[in-house]
C-alpha cells in the first residue's frame, strides 16, 4: 500500500506528464501536473505531503534551476528527476544538491512507482521528525535558565559535582535541577537527553546557514 501524498509532475512534454499522472492515479495517489517550472511555482502550495518528479531539461527554468529555487526557499520536497541518457551527469549533480533519485526515460512503470513510494515515505519520515523536533524545542523552551545551563553541562559530560562547582551550587541543588529538567524534557535516559540536545543544536546550525 502506497503512503498518502500528492505527486507533483513537472515536464514540458504533455504526453509524458499525462502518462505519468495517469500511472500515479492508477494506484490511488493524487497527481498534479505542470507544463513548466514557472507553472509549478505559481500553483504549488508548500506544506502538503508528497514528492515531486521533475524533468531535468525544460525550456526556461530547468529542473535543476527549480530544485535550487526550492532549496533557497527552504522547501524540502523530495525530488525525483527524469532524465534522458545524455543527461545522467546532470541528474547526478542534482542528487549531490539534495535530490532523492533519478530515473532514465523511458522508464519502467513499476520502477517509477517504487521510486515515488520511497520518496513519499521519506517525506512522511521527515515530517514526523520535524514534528518531534518542534515538541522537543517547546519542552526545552519551558526549562528555566538555570535548568538549561545544567542541561548543557550534563550533555557536555560533566558530573553533578563538577556542575555544582562550575555554577556555584550545591550538589543537591544540581541533582534537583537535573531531575526537573529530565522530567520536563521527557527524557527516559541520559542518552535520550543527549540525542534531543544534539537535534536542537543541528536545527539551530541549519537555521543559521
Amino acid at each position: 500500500m502506497l503512503p498518502e501524498g500528492t505527486v507533483h509532475i513537472v515536464d514540458d512534454e504533455a504526453d509524458v506528464r499525462e502518462a505519468l499522472a495517469l500511472l500515479v492515479r492508477s494506484v490511488g495517489l493524487a497527481a498534479a501536473s505542470y507544463a513548466s517550472a514557472y507553472d509549478f511555482l505559481q500553483r504549488y502550495r508548500p506544506g502538503a505531503a508528497g514528492c515531486a518528479v521533475f524533468d531535468v531539461r525544460m525550456p526556461g527554468m530547468s529542473g535543476l534551476d527549480l530544485q535550487e529555487k526550492l532549496r533557497r526557499d527552504g522547501i524540502a520536497l523530495p525530488i525525483i528527476f527524469m532524465t534522458g541518457h545524455g543527461d545522467v551527469p546532470m541528474a547526478v549533480r542534482a542528487m549531490r544538491a539534495g535530490a532523492l533519485d533519478f530515473i532514465e526515460k523511458p522508464f519502467n512503470d513499476q520502477e517509477m512507482l517504487d521510486r515515488i513510494q520511497a520518496a513519499i515515505a521519506r517525506d512522511a519520515e521527515a515530517r514526523d521528525a520535524a514534528a518531534d523536533l518542534r515538541q522537543v524545542a517547546a519542552r526545552h523552551a519551558d526549562l528555566t535558565p538555570r535548568e538549561r545551563e545544567v542541561m548543557q553541562l550534563i550533555v557536555a559530560g560533566r558530573l553533578n559535582k563538577q556542575i555544582a562547582d562550575e555554577l556555584g551550587l550545591s550538589t543537591r541543588t544540581v541533582e534537583l535541577h537535573r531531575a526537573h529538567l529530565m522530567e520536563k524534557m521527557q527524557a527516559d535516559s541520559l542518552s535520550h537527553l543527549v540525542r534531543m540536545a544534539l537535534a536542537l543544536e543541528d536545527a539551530e546550525r541549519s537555521q543559521s546557514r
